[in-house]
């Protein structure tokens, strides 16, 4: 494991820090609490000392798994970052109910890294009225918290204001190859260093979708590289060649993507990729912009929905539709997923066009909008016909295997 400095502190964290974001689930839908517990050990044991969480990640199941993972020693080997949910104050005093509430929960009696949770121009000028920068001085001076700082999805400007209105010890931006120019990019990114702050990089593979599996016309340019990679990879060591990041968060909930990321934190020096594998990198991203309908991150800021919209997930489907042209199943996934085949309704054309998850959006989409687009290509006419049909078709099925089960015991 590769390690850099906090430039205002000397504290020294691996390049690899584990997002706790997307932790591994059941069948059911809930955390997975015995293998994420697993999971976060490994990836400690094998160097990663920086472990991101948030009360919003999992309707609060994150903070508490953390808090159970670090038991039995693991709390001494880590730097533990959490956020303060602006939407949830209301008063100077809630920030210290907050924060207190946060310590018990993850059983510790100091957070390593504070931040104030998805910092916009609204945010910000909220916070900083109810005194939230008389707050972290309190909470540093006794000692609840050692390093402050914020998590940013709004644009530069506001990024630079931010930056200069307090004493900050790091903030964490969202940065990829496709988010140069997005948000705080590489403008905000020069410009936190400048200044001395740690860098956190959160979404460096936008929500998994420069992951695998990828559409065909990106895996030939991947192909094409002498040194092969993964593209997941590929995409953590471009963040990882700006010198200017400290640290990289993955949100891994798969043992073999661990290993995967962990093999390469171990190389990814600063400045390491040639010039023509950037030029490779280069034309991915263009291929990919050409071929991606929606820039959805799947971050699950703009949920619940009030008409029962699955935002991130019909997002998802309807860009693997676009993405993989030949592949018909994200249209059956959709189908099954959102249109009650399955569970409960949850698909597009339920949207009502509210805008609530317009304004909280930190990618900024249009999500209304999208939503007819996803709609119209997704749904089409006579949804619920599709979705009957479908139904009786698995009713048959069943139906074939009760019989077939019946005959069999038979004889």
């Amino acid at each position: 494991m590769l390690y850099r400095t906090v430039p205002k502190t000397g504290d020294r964290l691996s390049i690899l820090g584990f997002g706790c974001m997307r932790l591994p689930s059941t069948k059911r839908g809930g955390v997975d609490v015995e293998r994420a517990v697993r999971q976060i050990r490994y990836a400690i044991d094998h160097g990663v000392n920086y472990i991101d969480t948030a009360p919003a990640y999992h309707m609060g199941k994150s903070e508490q798994v953390l808090g159970m993972a670090l038991d039995g020693g693991y709390r001494g080997k880590v730097r533990i970052a959490t956020k303060l949910p602006p939407w949830s104050v209301r008063t100077r005093e809630d920030m210290d109910r907050i924060l207190d509430a946060q310590l018990r929960t993850l059983r510790t009696d100091h957070i390593d890294y504070y931040l104030l949770h998805s910092m916009v121009q609204k945010s910000w000028e909220k916070l900083k009225k109810l005194g939230v920068r008389e707050f972290l001085d309190a909470a540093k001076n006794d000692g609840r918290i050692k390093n402050t700082g914020f998590s940013f999805h709004g644009d530069t400007a506001t990024l630079k204001e931010i930056i200069d209105a307090y004493d900050w010890d790091f903030c964490q931006i969202q940065y990829n190859y496709l988010d140069e120019n997005n948000q705080a990019g590489t403008e905000g990114l020069n410009y936190a260093a400048e200044k001395r702050l740690a860098v956190i990089i959160m979404e460096p593979l936008r929500g998994g979708n420069l992951a695998g599996p990828v559409p065909e016309a990106i895996q030939k340019i991947w192909d094409e590289a002498p040194v092969k990679r993964s593209p997941a990879e590929w995409g953590l060591r471009w963040v990882w060649n700006h010198p200017e990041v400290t640290v990289v968060l993955s949100g891994m909930n798969d043992e073999a993507h661990i290993d995967e990321n962990l093999r390469a934190a171990e190389s990814a020096f600063p400045n390491s990729l040639f010039a023509d594998e950037l030029a490779l990198i280069t034309r991915v991203r263009d291929t990919y912009l050409r071929l991606m309908k929606v820039g959805c991150t799947g971050c699950g800021y703009c949920m619940p929905c009030p008409a029962g919209v699955d935002i991130p997930g019909c997002f998802a489907l309807y860009n693997n539709h676009h993405l993989f042209p030949h592949d018909r199943a994200a249209k059956f996934l959709y189908l099954g997923r959102h249109g009650g085949l399955l569970g409960a309704t949850s698909y597009a054309g339920l949207c009502k066009e509210c805008g609530r998850c317009e304004k909280i959006c930190p990618q900024h989409l249009k999500i209304p909008s999208l939503m007819k687009q996803v709609s119209r290509e997704m749904e089409g006419y006579g949804l619920g016909v599709k979705v009957r049909l479908a139904q009786g078709v698995f009713w048959c099925y069943d139906q074939l295997g009760r019989i077939k089960r019946k005959f069999s015991s038979k004889h």
